[in-house]
């Protein structure tokens, strides 16, 4: 299952079932599980895991040192989740002491053609980047977040499980859980609804999580007082809870919302 010309130097493990093609190359601190794919020409360098049943196409880079002025070769670490798809020209770095030390990607995701992900970044599980999305280091995305192609994501950013990021959107801030952004600088303009149904949430959950939306973001006083009124209201719920928790946590600012009328297309 391994190709005469790829190079797999000694430390390396390799798993059950695993193919690697022609002409890849897999460094010494390299794990790679049971029945993962490396179509050909792979680089898989650095201390990364590749999960079961991934498959890398051709020129992906996986594990290279992250592009840090503070790096100074420390052992730090690539962990790739199981049935990922990860196309042509997709890189992703280890990540720095400075900081966790890793970069994580979960399972079930999909990296189309020139995606990159940087230092530090922990993507979710089910996560589709379109061709050439470009994450900043320490930039933390939840799970079934869909970005368009083109996308740009400034470091530090958190995005939301479930939100939408449009093509050619520039990510200055974060993004709420089931958010949609747009534009140069990723304005807030609604909810994932679409995505929202496709995972099989219900029309009253739609609902629910458009009137808090909309409570939050265009009701009456300040952002601070709309925010402790929706998460009286609606805290409980496990959807907007979700949105509570997550504005809670944050240490940058939010989106800016700034368009009425797109939290949904009829729900």
């Amino acid at each position: 299952m391994i190709d005469p010309s790829a190079r797999i130097e000694a430390g390396a493990v390799i798993g059950d079932g695993v193919t690697i093609g022609p002409f890849c190359t897999v460094g010494p601190n390299v794990t790679i599980g049971e029945g993962a794919r490396l179509i050909s020409h792979v680089n898989v360098t650095g201390h990364t895991t590749i999960g079961a049943r991934t498959v890398v196409y051709p020129f992906a880079s996986l594990g290279t040192p992250p592009q840090s002025l503070g790096y100074k070769g420390e052992p730090t670490r690539l962990d790739v989740g199981s049935d990922c798809d990860i196309r042509e020209h997709v890189t992703m770095n280890t990540g720095t002491a400075a900081d966790r030390g890793v970069t994580t990607v979960g399972n079930n995701c999909f990296f189309m053609v020139g995606s990159h992900v940087a230092h530090d970044c922990v993507v979710g599980n089910k996560v589709i980047f379109a061709n050439n999305v470009l994450l900043g280091g320490h930039s933390q995305i939840g799970d079934n977040v869909v970005f368009g192609g083109g996308v740009a994501v400034r470091q530090f950013v958190r995005i939301g499980e479930g939100a939408m990021i449009v093509g050619l959107s520039g990510v200055r801030a974060d993004v709420i859980p089931y958010g949609m952004a747009h534009g140069p600088l990723a304005n807030l303009v609604g909810l994932n609804v679409v995505g929202m149904r496709r995972r099989g949430l219900s029309k009253s959950d739609l609902h629910r999580v458009r009137d808090a939306y909309q409570a939050l973001f265009f009701g009456e006083g300040e952002f601070r007082a709309r925010f402790e009124r929706v998460a009286a209201e609606y805290g409980s719920d496990p959807l907007i809870g979700k949105m509570i928790d997550f504005i809670r946590a944050g240490k940058r600012p939010l989106t800016m919302a700034i368009k009425r009328g797109e939290t949904d297309d009829g729900a």
